[in-house]
């Protein structure tokens, strides 16, 4: 098998990654981001008086990803101990063919970490976009479903078991309300987070001698990111923080992809991943529909969190530039960002196209012969009775209708303690499951009402 065979196309990387994910964290992209800030440099130098503006363009030239042997660079990464290293050898090689003067001037005053990290945040940036795009589209998908459904009852479970009646409105809200958090999360990590990195050798710009910060200040601009106070080649706490974000929304993800996974189970059926063809089938089982999203989403919450943890051993770094937890982060972290990002295109393509089954949902509230209505009955009789009274009376009802296979309400219709104190027109009552959602519906409303705000 040639080489180009074998580090051909990721055979599971659209399933777990999506399409656009992988692209922003291919070789080919970080190859290109460092090369951006080579050429960025350049120009920013030129613009305080560093180097000979005549040295921009040719350098500039040099800096496309497609003029390089992305392998023979790998296998000189393998002994440099980073990317930049060789890259910018080969850079000055292309330069000095082309103006031999100009490539005096490349990577002035920069090392190799100013590469890397910067380059990271020009890809990060391209993921955020995309992230929030994904965002937005599983935000608003989940705002229709909770709207639609704010009072379609459906069984409520604690422990996996029926405890009382809920809407899915209200389960969608809480869906809802948690994306939210991480929008608004995203929205205050993205300034702390798209930050140059430049500090020379030992983050004292020695080598740009009293221009230092004015070259850093104009290479920010240049690249469109923040100037940071000082260098952070050892301080790692933005991209930690960035690092915990995606953990925290894959787990949350993952939260929303096991609810749909057990709410698809053939038992209950009462919602739905999209079907389509060849989705989710089964290679011997023509009957099967299995979730596809619940798998690919719960893979990634169960990997991101060791993902998380390796940025976070990572931080202790020592002194001025970092041994090991650096190099950590080169691939912890872009794999922990694909993963987000492919469990939430998974996501936000579920929830626009989940398919409801609101007449399972009912019928699912009585498989327990009405047992779900007890606290609603026990209340009420609470209230003329005394609620531990009620409660054991109503226990007794439920052993017995169990034991019976009988309805709840026939065998509290038959017992005269309970009739005495609740009518039959007041039995039906509490045994309509809309009459016990209790705040659901207001639940729902606020928040909506939330999302509007933000949006």
């Amino acid at each position: 098998m040639d080489e180009l065979a074998i580090a051909g196309p990721d055979l599971l990387g659209p399933l777990f990654y999506g399409e656009t994910a992988p692209r922003l964290f291919s070789d080919v992209a970080r190859l290109q981001a460092m090369l951006d800030f080579e050429a960025a440099l350049a120009r920013a130098e030129a613009g305080v008086g560093i180097i000979p503006a005549t040295a921009v363009e040719p350098v500039a030239a040099q800096c496309r990803a497609e003029l390089y042997d992305i392998a023979a660079l790998a296998r000189a990464t393998a002994t440099a101990g980073n990317p930049a290293i060789p890259m910018v050898k080969a850079l000055t090689e292309k330069v000095k063919a082309r103006d031999a003067e100009a490539a005096r001037y490349v990577h002035w005053g920069a090392t190799s970490q100013d590469v890397i990290d910067t380059g990271l945040v020009l890809q990060l940036r391209q993921l955020l976009d995309l992230l929030e795009a994904d965002l937005g589209r599983l935000s608003a998908a989940l705002a229709k479903l909770a709207d639609e459904h704010r009072r379609t009852p459906m069984v409520g479970r604690t422990w996996l078991q029926h405890a009382l009646p809920v809407t899915l409105g209200l389960k969608a809200a809480g869906w809802l309300d948690v994306i939210e958090r991480h929008r608004l999360r995203l929205q205050e990590i993205r300034p702390r987070l798209l930050v140059l990195q430049f500090g020379g050798a030992a983050g004292t710009l020695a080598a740009l001698g009293d221009r230092g910060l004015a070259v850093a200040d104009a290479l920010a601009v240049e690249l469109k990111l923040a100037a940071p106070v000082l260098p952070w080649h050892t301080a790692r706490d933005r991209l930690v923080e960035f690092g915990c974000w995606l953990g925290l929304l894959t787990g949350s993800l993952g939260k929303v992809a096991g609810d749909v996974a057990l709410m698809m189970q053939t038992d209950v059926a009462e919602a739905f991943e999209p079907a389509g063809p060849g989705r989710g089938g089964s290679s011997t089982m023509p009957h099967k529909r299995n979730p596809v999203t619940g798998a690919v989403v719960l893979a990634a919450a169960t990997r991101a969190p060791q993902l998380v943890a390796t940025l976070l051993a990572g931080m202790n770094q020592q002194h001025e530039r970092g041994l090991g937890g650096w190099h950590a982060e080169w691939v912890a972290l872009p794999e922990v960002a694909q993963l987000t990002a492919g469990a939430l295109a998974h996501m936000a393509e579920t929830m626009t196209g989940l398919e409801i089954d609101a007449a399972r949902m009912r019928s699912n509230l009585d498989a327990t012969n009405g047992l779900i209505m007890a606290e609603a009955v026990m209340m009420a009789l609470g209230a003329k009775m005394g609620r531990l009274a009620a409660h054991d009376h109503v226990e007794e009802c439920c052993r017995r209708a169990a034991s019976e296979n009988r309805h709840l309400r026939d065998v509290l219709a038959g017992d005269d303690e309970i009739m005495k104190h609740l009518s039959a027109a007041e039995l039906d009552r509490l045994f309509d499951p809309l009459n016990y959602i209790g705040a659901a519906p207001d639940m729902v409303e606020r928040a909506l009402a939330a999302r509007r705000k933000q949006d």
